[in-house]
């Protein structure tokens, strides 16, 4: 099997040859590791199981200041400390302005200009477009989130409004990035902490899952299969999240939510993409800790497909290189 073939019979919840396997670095991380290895292409040879393509077009960002970057919806991210993301520093919108805020055009040619060169010729990939940010983070990243989660109990016309613009402009990207030969939408959109919905299931269930279940539908529609990525705990929601027609959950934190009864519960309906501790193995635990650990994610998680293996998110800077290692060796050997 080539890796699109492992990862479509994982989702049609059957035995692959080998678990297919996917890893991100932080920027600090990803130096760490090139020097670790004494090879800057390191990551490249890994064996990754997707290719990821982009919905942003090509002048989505700008440095308007010293480390603080505009994005294409007008926000900006102040990078001194966090290189990856970086933190919000302004708003972008208000209740005042939100009639007049206008979104750049979903079909701008450039968001797609890649996609033809990328998935021409045999597939050894499995294709996914990746639309971050993509409901809840959008709004409170262009309102503030503290001015969000205010608006979803004290201003839901607000709140309603805003979200409706985000959904309008979602929906042209999935039209137009679904319409090309990709696999997969992935979705970027956290909602949760280490104990649970930052909003409660209640707020949850008005504002985001009439909305998720119009982009998912989307989704569906032009058979292919849809991703969620949200990091914390949100098992709650997971049975609304397989109504909306959610195939794949990431990233499976094993520091929020037991993993092993996860797969247990769902595991017939619901794919999941992640599981290996960022929070605790890789930073903390032994070279024998790691390889218990992965081996034991692709024995029972893995078994009967259904499984992404992976770090629960992009690797932090604070793992150890010789762990992160010991993960890689893991995978690669299956």
């Amino acid at each position: 099997m080539n890796d699109r073939e492992r990862v479509l019979t994982a989702l049609g919840h059957r035995q692959p040859d080998k678990v297919p396997y996917s890893i991100g670095f932080t920027q600090r991380m990803h130096a760490r590791m090139a020097e670790y290895y004494g090879d800057p292409d390191f990551a490249a040879k890994l064996g990754d199981c997707f290719l990821t393509l982009g919905c942003a077009p090509e002048d989505a960002w700008r440095e308007v200041a010293p480390d603080i970057w505009e994005d294409e919806f007008g926000v900006r991210w102040n990078r001194s400390v966090d290189k990856d993301i970086g933190v919000v520093c302004n708003r972008a919108v208000t209740p005042e302005n939100l009639r007049t805020y206008k979104f750049r055009d979903p079909a701008e040619p450039s968001r797609y200009a890649g996609y033809a060169s990328a998935l021409a010729g045999p597939r050894e990939k499995f294709a996914v477009a990746n639309l971050g940010f993509s409901l809840f983070e959008r709004a409170w990243t262009l309102t503030g989130m503290e001015n969000f989660l205010m608006a979803m109990a004290a201003d839901k016309a607000f709140a309603h409004a805003l979200l409706d613009k985000i959904l309008e402009f979602n929906m042209g990207v999935i039209e137009r990035a679904c319409s090309r030969d990709i696999d997969a939408m992935m979705f970027g959109d956290d909602w949760g902490q280490q104990r649970g919905l930052i909003m409660g299931p209640a707020l949850w269930r008005e504002f985001i899952k009439p909305r998720l279940r119009q982009m998912y539908g989307a989704v569906k529609a032009k058979g292919k299969f849809v991703f969620i990525h949200s990091c914390g705990k949100v098992d709650a929601v997971f049975p609304d999240l397989i109504e909306c027609g959610l195939s794949v959950f990431n990233p499976f934190q094993p520091e929020a939510m037991d993993v092993f009864e996860m797969k247990r519960r769902y595991g017939d309906v619901l794919s999941f993409y992640g599981g290996i501790s960022t929070q605790r193995t890789l930073p903390y635990g032994t070279v024998a800790q790691v390889r218990e650990e992965v081996r034991r994610l692709l024995d029972e998680v893995g078994r009967n497909g259904g499984y992404i293996a992976a770090p629960a998110h992009a690797i932090p800077g604070d793992a150890k290189p010789e762990n992160v290692a010991a993960m890689i060796e893991v995978l690669q050997e299956q």
